[in-house]
């Protein structure tokens, strides 16, 4: 049986203060730009919270339309008016905390261990209106908090601009993708019902493989930027072309429109920019390894070009700490992989199968499974 416990709850409330926080540090940050005259710097970061904002109102309306079929209009009505002024996200956690409430204060101590038991019940809506919210946000994630940690990275070596609101949209950017992560890691151990939930260490040793790998990437991108700004465009489009192209591949069926599945396609395509996602749920111990080792090569490649190419940028201090920390967070990220997929992985991977007209009610009601079993994978 899922269980929503206290725990949940607290990082619930946590995760919701972290978004509220993450908003007014954006507009803060562009407000210190667009006072000192740096409009493109403002346009910028603008840009990127709009696009994640307007995605993931996209998902979020289609997920409440096929999770409400066969109810009133006018509710419809309703949340698409929220979504269209891009609020959404709070009707979302509005859900959360009321079902996440009930399961953690008031449905513990009741119930049996049955389906049919109202507790589960409550368990399980909670449970899956929080993982959609961690869905959603695995989207903000990538389309918004990581290029601006990128762009912030890129401000802070190349102009040596620092002041409090940068070192705080960088410290919020780890902390939201940090949070993302371990919430994601959570909800897809929630979805494997023969798996018991992760303890403190397995979430840890997921938490810095991904914040150290992503990092390190970064801090990548940011030095090919230093270099020419045209060659980083190039480069992400490159690897944007290369995660879209594999994810089709795939032949992905998380939406139930092929428009919808295209926008998805092409979501998950950023997202492979800076870290791997296993997208069916197979075992990837080739694309994960050729994915990394890629990700080494070009970093030290980009190393040795500055070097050669502009040696008199390796006496500035910013450069020397970036390229020790791009080197150790690498290492290190890749040491926490190794020892998470060895010791802490699931075993269990969510495999698709043929479905005849002889399935019985049990099979059938196995077959009922959750959104996130056709999200990303991991």
């Amino acid at each position: 049986m899922m269980k929503f416990t206290k725990k949940n709850f607290f990082f619930l409330v946590c995760g919701i203060i972290i978004y509220v926080v993450d908003i007014g540090v954006d507009f803060w940050v562009v407000s210190k730009y667009f006072c000192q005259g740096q409009y493109s710097w403002s346009i910028l970061i603008l840009c990127f919270r709009g696009l994640s904002s307007v995605v993931t109102q996209i998902f979020s309306y289609e997920w409440f339309k096929n999770d409400w079929e066969g109810t009133s209009t006018g509710k419809l009505k309703w949340i698409f008016l929220v979504h269209l002024f891009q609020c959404g996200i709070f009707i979302r956690y509005w859900f959360a905390l009321k079902y996440g409430c009930q399961a953690a204060f008031k449905q513990n101590s009741m119930g049996g261990t049955s389906e049919t038991d109202p507790s589960h019940f409550i368990h399980k809506r909670a449970v899956d209106v929080v993982t959609d919210i961690n869905m959603l946000r695995v989207f903000k994630t990538f389309l918004e908090t990581t290029p601006q940690l990128f762009v912030q990275i890129y401000i802070l070596v190349e102009h040596g601009k620092n002041n409090i609101s940068q070192y705080a949209a960088i410290i919020m950017s780890f902390c939201g993708i940090s949070i993302s992560m371990v919430d994601y890691q959570i909800s897809l151990r929630k979805s494997l019902p023969d798996k018991d939930e992760l303890h403190l260490l397995p979430k840890s040793v997921y938490l810095f493989y991904k914040l150290l790998t992503i990092t390190s990437w970064i801090l990548s991108i940011s030095l090919v930027t230093l270099l020419s700004v045209r060659s980083s465009v190039i480069l992400l489009i490159l690897l944007w072309i290369c995660g879209f192209a594999w994810v089709l591949k795939q032949h992905t069926t998380f939406c139930k429109s092929k428009k919808m599945e295209y926008l998805y396609r092409t979501v998950v395509g950023v997202v492979l920019i800076f870290t791997f996602f296993n997208i069916k749920g197979r075992k990837t111990k080739v694309c994960i390894s050729i994915y990394y080792a890629t990700h080494t090569v070009v970093t030290l490649g980009v190393l040795l070009v500055h070097t050669f190419w502009k040696p008199s940028i390796i006496k500035d201090t910013h450069f020397t700490i970036v390229s020790i920390l791009t080197i150790l967070s690498l290492a290190l990220g890749i040491l926490f992989l190794v020892v998470y997929y060895r010791h802490f992985h699931p075993t269990v991977y969510c495999r698709p199968r043929e479905r005849s007209d002889e399935v019985d009610a049990e099979e059938e009601q196995r077959e009922e499974i959750g959104r996130f079993q056709n999200f990303l994978m991991q």
